[in-house]
């Protein structure tokens, strides 16, 4: 997990690429679907759903209506308990998809191991499987880009909206229940 810290001056600390971050570049690295966390530097608080939250709010004054008034309307609305049960409805397509690449990976490595299968053909199978580069496998990058866009004109989410998604509910889900700790 990458870890962000909060100094006093508001100043955002990457300490894995050692140097300042800005919230558009944390913005960034979760559209990325990298896992962080922002912390206090002095105390060790946990500050990622504020800073997220600071995130959507910067982003909606930069383009109007980044998320919808209904949306965010609906979230306050519902208060935690929906916000968590909104949460573990869009995590379980993720899951399925680690639990496949997983797998993947397992069956694979098996195969390696029996002797069926050469490593070098073992790696190209498992690049191919799993889309992990675009440089090694242009094809698979045109694939995936293709099939981003047919997602898109339909209206359906994508694997990197859907995290985005959820970090914005689970910031927003954090800032809801520092407002009204009771869910009243």
């Amino acid at each position: 997990m990458r870890i962000i810290k909060r100094y006093a001056n508001r100043k955002l600390y990457d300490t894995k690429v050692k140097q300042y971050i800005t919230l558009d570049e944390i913005a960034a690295l979760v559209r990325d679907g990298v896992n962080l966390r922002v912390v206090d530097n002095t105390s060790g608080d946990d500050l990622t759903a504020l800073t997220l939250s600071q995130i959507i709010l910067e982003q909606e004054k930069k383009q109007k209506n980044f998320l919808p008034s209904s949306v965010l309307s609906a979230l306050v609305e519902a208060g935690g308990k929906s916000l968590t049960a909104l949460r573990q409805q869009l995590e379980s397509p993720l899951d399925l998809l680690k639990q496949v690449d997983q797998e993947i990976e397992r069956r694979l490595q098996v195969l390696i191991q029996r002797g069926e299968l050469a490593e070098e053909h073992g790696q190209r199978l498992r690049e191919q499987l799993l889309s992990r580069s675009a440089s090694t496998d242009p094809p698979g990058a045109v694939r995936d880009e293709k099939i981003k866009q047919i997602l898109e004109a339909r209206g359906i989410p994508t694997s990197e909206d859907i995290q985005s998604l959820m970090a914005q509910i689970e910031a927003l889900s954090r800032k809801i229940s520092e407002i009204n700790p009771q869910g009243e």
